[in-house]
């Protein structure tokens, strides 16, 4: 076969282009039906069966006030109460009904189980820690307990010998990816919340199909909502074409699910179980600032070499085969170390779920905050904060923590800004410094905490990657990378304007007014 045939053959898909089905049946064309529908009733209420309107009225407030109570009792955060309280207030039948929609959580169930299943499938394969947790457990017991937390509850495992690296950018992630690409000679595993086509996928495709056709096991797994701007229906048709197995997760589909409130929003690489890659960075031409998108795009990652790629292969097979009773395991997971790495330091993967009731990416960045001694610097993208973190932040402060938050300049949702900056006084008040990232947009998500933690991975700041999504991160414990960590976070600053209390001052009316009104619904956006 020629040079020429073995190239792929792009096709550039119309950015906004939509399926008119997956429109009509989205969750914001649901909300609307149900709205509509609610004033639909009333007015034939109104209009028809004025006689009846005192018992239909009673009934209603009836059925509001007891959910009401319902939601008071729940152990959700005190915002998302708040937040579910004003909306069924203010619409007593519709926002009753759609809590009650999300609550029964119909068409998702099954999925759920069929995860856990696929993660109960895999304990087995988790190897006995008893000797490195008493080990732990004498060296540092702040450590022990969150190690110990993440074994039990982020299905994971603690992992010696590790090399990391960090990459401080989206382009050198991408130069690095493509390097490690070309080294495989097994399988190559990649799950990513947003893939476009454009250079920088176009790039990683080509290397992709050649790999196939040498005879590697290449998957390529990514969220469904891609199939709204990024990539057409019909793409895992066109890569399993060119050998490439590919599987959408939560795909769009015309009928009614919450399944659609829970998303894919990891990015993991793993090469032949030795390698891995993970971090903000998703396979997208802004991302490496091919393209200008909100000014220059800042992105982190970090590239595991050993024993901790292993557990990067878990996370990813637990969820490519949550369907599949008869999975294959053994032939990646049962299977001798091939790593020879030595280094110093701890590195934990851990996967994080909707589906178990469990905010473990919340609780590792709570951890890290009240047990900070010196400082301790946060990214985030989004800073839509709910009533544990504020606390958490504050309280770091107030005890004499150099508590530092980057956050962007210019977002990539426009009334993220607004809703963020309704956070500035209360963190400022406290003495926690705010930076804005003045280069453009930064999309890092980042902690580091005293020169011994930090963690790199997907989990933003946010209601929907602290309680809806499917998140993935590392957590570093006395690695040499955390130094190239810091020095990236001091370039940041001088990059970034320290928020004042004059600036406080000159935060527009436009943006309070909004910042106040999304305020009220952000757990629920």
């Amino acid at each position: 076969m020629s040079q020429e045939d073995m190239k792929v053959e792009h096709r550039l898909v119309e950015t906004g282009r939509r399926n008119f089905l997956q429109v009509i049946f989205g969750r914001t064309m649901i909300v609307i039906s149900l709205l509509l529908i609610q004033y639909l009733i009333l007015f034939s209420m109104l209009s028809k069966l004025a006689a009846y309107l005192p018992y239909f009225f009673g009934g209603v407030y009836t059925f509001t006030a007891i959910m009401l109570i319902y939601i008071l009792n729940t152990d959700n955060d005190p915002t998302i109460k708040l937040s579910w309280s004003i909306v069924i207030a203010v619409l007593p039948a519709f926002g009753a009904l759609l809590y009650l929609y999300l609550k029964l959580d119909l068409g998702h169930r099954i999925g759920k189980q069929a995860y856990q299943d696929s993660v109960d499938a895999t304990v087995k394969y988790l190897p006995d820690q008893s000797e490195l947790m008493r080990k732990i457990d004498t060296e540092n017991t702040n450590f022990y307990g969150i190690a110990s937390y993440l074994k039990n509850y982020g299905h994971t495992y603690i992992c010696e010998n590790t090399e990391v690296r960090y990459l401080s950018s989206g382009e050198e992630k991408f130069a690095v990816m493509l390097e490690e690409l070309e080294k495989a000679e097994k399988y190559i595993f990649l799950e990513y919340f947003i893939i476009k086509e454009g250079y920088m996928w176009n790039t990683i495709l080509n290397i992709l199909v050649r790999k196939a056709r040498q005879g590697v096991d290449v998957r390529v797994m990514y969220d469904g909502t891609n199939t709204f701007a990024n990539l057409p229906a019909t793409y895992p048709k066109y890569l399993r074409r060119l050998g490439i197995k590919c599987k959408v997760f939560a795909p769009l589909r015309p009928f009614l699910s919450t399944h659609y409130n829970n998303r894919d929003h990891r990015k993991i690489l793993v090469i032949d179980g030795h390698t891995a890659i993970t971090g903000g960075v998703n396979l997208a031409d802004e991302y490496i600032n091919y393209i200008d998108r909100f000014g220059h795009w800042k992105d982190t990652a970090v590239m595991m070499k050993g024993e901790a790629a292993r557990n990067f292969v878990l996370m990813f097979l637990q969820l490519w085969n949550s369907r599949d009773k008869n999975a294959d395991y053994d032939s990646f997971l049962n299977v001798p170390s091939t790593t020879s790495h030595t280094a110093n330091g701890y590195v934990i993967p851990y996967g994080d779920s909707p589906t178990d009731n469990e905010n473990v990416g919340e609780a590792v960045y709570l951890h890290l905050l009240n047990h900070a001694k010196d400082y301790i610097y946060i990214t985030t993208p989004y800073l839509i904060l709910d009533h544990d973190l504020i606390l958490a932040l504050r309280f770091a402060a107030k005890r004499g923590v150099d508590v530092r938050v980057v956050v962007p300049s210019r977002s990539d949702h426009w009334y993220v800004t607004p809703l963020a900056k309704t956070h500035y006084h209360e963190l400022c008040d406290a003495g926690v410094k705010v930076y804005e990232y003045t280069p453009g947009f930064i999309h890092a998500k980042m902690f580091l905490c005293d020169d011994s933690e930090a963690v790199v991975g997907t989990i933003n700041l946010d209601y929907r990657s602290l309680y809806w999504h499917f998140e993935c991160a590392t957590y570093l414990h006395k690695v040499e990378a955390i130094q190239d960590i810091k020095t990236d976070f001091y370039d940041i600053f001088d990059k970034s304007k320290l928020i004042m209390h004059q600036d406080l001052k000159n935060i527009s009316y436009t943006d309070k007014i909004l910042g106040a009104l999304f305020k009220v619904i952000a757990p629920l956006m």
